[in-house]
């Protein structure tokens, strides 16, 4: 059977469950709809986490990441997982006890404000839809190649799949929904990196194999960095960022995913804080076997790319090579009129490789020199774990595996996200600010016509997306780190925080950020272009930023709070009773 067929058979059996799942777990009533009814069991949860964590970031782009940035893409790895550590012990079960649904609502009631609220609920917003716009993209790629069609139709096919789980089951029917679409996408992650790692090492533990020899006795890491050198590129195990900037970028990665609003609601749906700590556990586990095995199937994946296509006649090149450069994803430009592909570091000047990470590939600047013929290869980031099975020559039936693995990652993220848009404007900003007096069907109409407006949106940035889904992303979490996250931080453990400190924070620590990201990062279409990596403040990248702007929110707030009147007595008494273990009621606000 071909590879297409394969795909429409197994993306076939696993919506049909995924849709099976949202109408078996229909939400009744708004607290099916928000929290899953609070009676989630810790293991379904910690899967239902995990799949959330891990959307399309992590399945499709993170080891195509490293694969180009070889050692700088570490960042990626120690801060999503770094962070996931951070929020299960130093966050989660504290805002579980608070009794909280989201974290506007969290911010709303411990600094007794509405502005507090707001812009929380503004935050929130930006973050979830920077985020949203990059899984609706992942959806596109992953549909326009595997069901041939472009990319457009790919975004709206997926539109329609999620506003059906979403609007059917709100929390409860995603809950369970990604319990099924974490199964799908570990096994889709896992079998190729398998095959792969016997194909090329023997061991059948990619995360062992990764560092094993090949068939000729040299050990694959070596092979690799030798391949890069000789192509003009950094070696493939050294890194190229400043120690500072590896530890800003981790930080902000950290600070900024355990403030992450659709991570933090998965707590609410456990039945009480001991079985929150129980999923947090669970999760961790579950994530880390994707996690550890990413990086293996980085170095697989660039091994195999470069010693099949560089040097080959383009009439000999596989059939997998012609699939994707239908989607304009790889791409070839006979510069020498050889007929080979030639694949160089586009940017080795004068013979001294120079390696840059965030730059598509390395296809777009090419400097002709001495030492290194032209580069004539584009390759997208984003295709090298959907494109790695192909390129192995693995059987068909694994190509089309990844491609529900693909899917179901960019799904269960994009769903939790849009209850998250859907939860500030239904239950943040009409039930507690516009309309208290609101009826709970009205709220859950509201709810779903606000998924409806987020998924039209998100569908719009997946269409003509802001060219950047890498950067959009480390957006989202700078952003994150620097709004949210002192926030809880101070509102959990610091009981003189009081409204004024925060507000002033989360104001100044949002705007710096977004100021320096236009700065260096996107510009200003029509206006500005965004200056030099030479100009960066105390050499911090726009990714890493996030992490000063963060720490001028927590000074700020201290020092203002203390300046100002201390918070009313009766939310004093409550910070002082999230912090006593559970079991002793939980602490509940109305």
């Amino acid at each position: 059977m071909d590879v297409q067929l394969w795909t429409w058979i197994l993306v076939g059996i696993s919506f049909t469950l995924y849709f099976g799942i949202a109408i078996w777990a229909r939400a009744s009533s708004t607290k099916d709809f928000y929290i899953a009814g609070g009676g989630v069991s810790p293991l379904a949860n910690g899967m239902a986490t995990a799949a959330d964590w891990m959307s399309a970031a992590s399945f499709i782009s993170m080891a195509g990441l490293i694969s180009f940035s070889g050692y700088d893409g570490s960042v990626y790895l120690m801060g999503w997982t770094g962070g996931y550590v951070l929020l299960a012990l130093l966050l989660a079960p504290y805002l579980r006890k608070f009794g909280k649904f989201t974290v506007p609502d969290f911010i709303g009631d411990r600094y007794y404000s509405n502005s507090a609220r707001t812009i929380a609920i503004v935050c929130a917003l930006i973050v979830s839809f920077t985020y949203v716009a990059g899984q609706m993209r992942g959806v596109g790629i992953v549909f326009s190649q595997f069901l041939q069609v472009d990319i457009t139709k790919g975004v709206l096919i997926g539109m329609i799949v999620v506003l059906v789980f979403a609007f059917l089951g709100g929390m409860k029917g995603i809950t369970y929904t990604q319990v099924a679409q974490y199964c799908v996408l570990i096994f889709a992650f896992m079998v190729p990196a398998i095959f792969i790692s016997i194909q090329m090492t023997g061991n059948p533990f990619p995360q062992i194999g990764m560092g094993g020899r090949v068939e000729d006795g040299t050990y694959l890491l070596d092979k690799l960095d030798l391949l890069h050198t000789q192509l003009g590129f950094k070696e493939y195990t050294s890194g190229s960022k400043s120690t500072w900037d590896v530890f800003a970028i981790t930080f902000a990665l950290m600070a900024g995913t355990s403030g992450l609003p659709h991570v933090i609601v998965r707590f609410f749906t456990v039945p009480n804080v001991k079985d929150a700590r129980k999923s947090a556990g669970y999760a961790l586990l579950l994530i880390a076997i994707l996690y550890t095995t990413a990086p293996a199937v980085s170095v697989f994946a660039r091994t195999n790319l470069i010693t099949t296509v560089n040097e080959t006649a383009y009439s000999d090149l596989p059939v997998w090579f012609r699939n994707w450069e239908n989607t304009g994803l790889i791409s070839w430009t006979d510069k020498n009129d050889d007929g080979k592909i030639q694949y160089r570091n586009a940017e080795a000047v004068a013979g001294k490789p120079v390696f840059t990470e965030e730059r598509g590939a390395y296809g777009e600047r090419i400097v002709s020199n001495a030492t290194t013929s032209e580069n004539e290869l584009y390759v997208d980031k984003d295709i090298m774990v959907l494109a790695n099975p192909e390129i192995a020559q693995l059987p068909n039936w694994v190509i089309g595996l990844v491609a529900a693995g693909g899917l179901a990652a960019a799904l269960s993220t994009a769903a939790g996200l849009l209850l998250v848009i859907s939860t500030s404007v239904s239950h943040d900003l009409v039930k507690k600010q516009l309309k208290p007096d609101i009826s709970d069907k009205g709220e859950l109409l509201v709810a779903r016509i606000s998924i409806l407006v987020a998924i039209i949106i998100a569908g719009f940035f997946g269409i003509y997306p802001p060219g950047f889904v890498a950067a959009v992303v480390a957006l989202a979490f700078g952003l994150a780190a620097a709004s949210f996250f002192p926030a809880i931080v101070l509102g959990i453990f610091d009981k003189r925080m009081n409204r004024q400190g925060a507000v002033t924070g989360m104001v100044v620590g949002t705007s710096l950020m977004l100021i320096y990201m236009i700065i260096f990062k996107t510009g200003l279409i029509g206006v500005m272009e965004p200056l030099p990596e030479s100009q960066w403040l105390f050499g911090t990248s726009p990714e890493g930023f996030g992490v000063i702007a963060m720490f001028v929110n927590f000074v700020l707030a201290i020092i203002i709070s203390r300046l100002t009147p201390p918070p009313p007595e009766s939310v004093q008494e409550i910070v002082e009773n999230i912090r006593i273990p559970s079991g002793a009621g939980e602490a509940q606000m109305h």
